[in-house]
């Protein structure tokens, strides 16, 4: 075993744990021997040396891993439901996320808790008629019929996609009537986020809503779909969706909040992740949300404990809560794109930024464009192999948004804390908002209108990856010509 893997004995047991995790979507695990397995293997590295020791520990974390994975896997795969498939009964469900308006139909994720004779706790898709939506939280009475998903359509396997996210049947309602709230933890989640959503655009309208909501609360819904598609095709789209950069700013104003108050650092520490868990139940469990949410938390109670913390153990411990919660997750397009680019940053920045110094460009230009050119480096094979797409000018895009980005996060925040206390002084702050929202759109519109924003055929693919090998060659010096020289 290296010296370096020895240095490296938390984040090589973290990641052994993530191999195992990820194995269950490969091959599952059908018997408990695994977990015994795992138990002498572990057992027996106790009374091995420094570099033995490691080996089977990591080996012993794998088949820990590949045991749960599995578990949980064949708990998300079990369907009661499956069972009434075209029928039609009374139901009991509770919307657990913002509903979505669609051309047809109104759609909304929510859970069974009872169909018929059974009771059960099911996550399921509804499908409503056209008119009034049911808020996040509301518990429905409903006359339901039980049918599949659609399977593959225009290049999407909606079948697929939501058995990954533990549904398996779409309850198409016919009629239902709101008879409560959720409350426990559900309830918390459903009034933070019902508190920001009334207080972070509060005043604006349109577009300019649309895109402060999407980028404090990762919705899309009230975007058209002619300017999703121009987000998407400008390499902006990320900005609609909850980042680390979000939760870094939630901790952060919460630290200054405590600072500007004279709240002693141990209590504003404690603070920062109550206000970094407030957010991720509000928000919801995307997986860009928690890896970045685990990073913060387990930031703070490093400070609080006096310990040093590693970006990439943080990064592997984010892995383990959302793949030891659903394996499937390492097939989701958001976590591999979330975690693709947070490797990128640790990896490629420094090289990248280091290379543009000799360039005409400030510091925080410098490190915009290296950001940029290194996540849109990393996630370009992604975007392709789950989108067929690829953002040609996401560089530009994002050194020209990222000024107001920032800004429009901070008075969002800004505006939700002040809402309670005097809802003037919110609407102003997010009239200031509305610019950095309308400059947001100026840009999207402006990059992803362009015919070359974005490309889309295998085609047009194969000829861009010929021209870069050519300009690589060129410009790159053989030894053949150092040796003419």
């Amino acid at each position: 075993m290296t010296a370096l893997a020895l240095r490296r004995f938390p984040q090589v047991l973290a990641g052994s744990l993530c191999v195992g995790l990820a194995a269950a979507n490969v091959v599952r695990a059908q018997t408990g021997l695994i977990l015994m397995l795992s138990a002498v293997v572990g057992s027996v590295a106790v009374f091995l040396d420094e570099p033995r020791r490691l080996g089977f520990l990591g080996l012993s974390l794998i088949l820990c891993g590949w045991w749960w994975g599995s578990a949980r896997l064949n708990a998300i795969d079990r369907s009661p439901l499956r069972s009434r498939l075209e029928t039609a009964d009374r139901a009991r469900v509770v919307v657990t996320g913002p509903a979505q308006r669609g051309r047809y139909d109104v759609r909304a994720p929510a859970v069974a808790v009872r169909y018929g004779d059974l009771v059960l706790r099911e996550p399921v898709l509804l499908r409503l008629p056209l008119g009034r939506a049911p808020p996040q939280g509301a518990i429905l009475d409903a006359v339901a019929q039980v049918t599949e998903p659609r399977g593959r359509k225009h290049g999407f396997d909606e079948r697929t996609w939501l058995r990954r996210h533990g549904v398996h049947v779409v309850l198409r309602i016919h009629s239902w009537r709101d008879v409560g709230r959720r409350r426990g933890l559900g309830g918390v989640a459903d009034a933070v986020r019902r508190r920001l959503r009334n207080s972070v655009a509060r005043g604006l309208r349109g577009s300019r809503a649309a895109v402060v909501e999407g980028v404090v609360l990762g919705e899309d819904t009230g975007l058209s779909a002619e300017l999703r598609q121009r987000f998407r095709a400008a390499g902006l789209y990320h900005l609609l969706a909850v980042s680390g950069q979000n939760v870094a700013l939630v901790a952060g104003s919460a630290l200054v909040f405590a600072w500007l108050v004279g709240v002693p650092r141990l209590l504003a520490e404690v603070g920062a992740l109550a206000a970094i868990f407030a957010y991720v139940l509000a928000v919801g469990a995307q997986p860009s949300v928690v890896r970045a949410g685990v990073a913060g938390a387990l930031g703070s109670l490093a400070w609080l404990t006096a310990r040093a913390a590693d970006r990439w153990h943080l990064l592997l411990v984010g892995a383990i809560v959302l793949l030891a919660s659903n394996p499937y997750t390492l097939l989701d397009a958001g976590f591999q794109l979330s975690f693709a680019a947070v490797g990128a940053i640790f990896l490629l920045v420094p090289r990248f930024d280091r290379a543009l110094q000799g360039y005409p460009l400030g510091r925080p230009l410098r490190l915009v464009v290296a950001v940029s050119a290194a996540c849109g480096l990393a996630t370009a094979p992604i975007a392709w192999l789950q989108f067929h797409t690829l953002q040609l000018l996401t560089v530009p895009a994002n050194a020209l948004a990222a000024p107001v980005v920032t800004p429009l996060l901070g008075l969002a925040l800004g505006a939700a804390v002040l809402a309670p206390l005097s809802p003037g002084a919110a609407a102003a702050l997010a009239w200031l908002n509305g610019w950095c929202a309308a400059y947001l759109v100026l840009v999207a519109r402006l990059i992803g209108g362009l015919p070359i924003a974005q490309i889309t055929s295998t085609r047009s693919l194969v000829l861009l990856l010929a021209g870069a090998f050519i300009l690589a060659a060129y410009a790159v010096p053989s030894k053949w010509d150092s040796t003419v020289e």
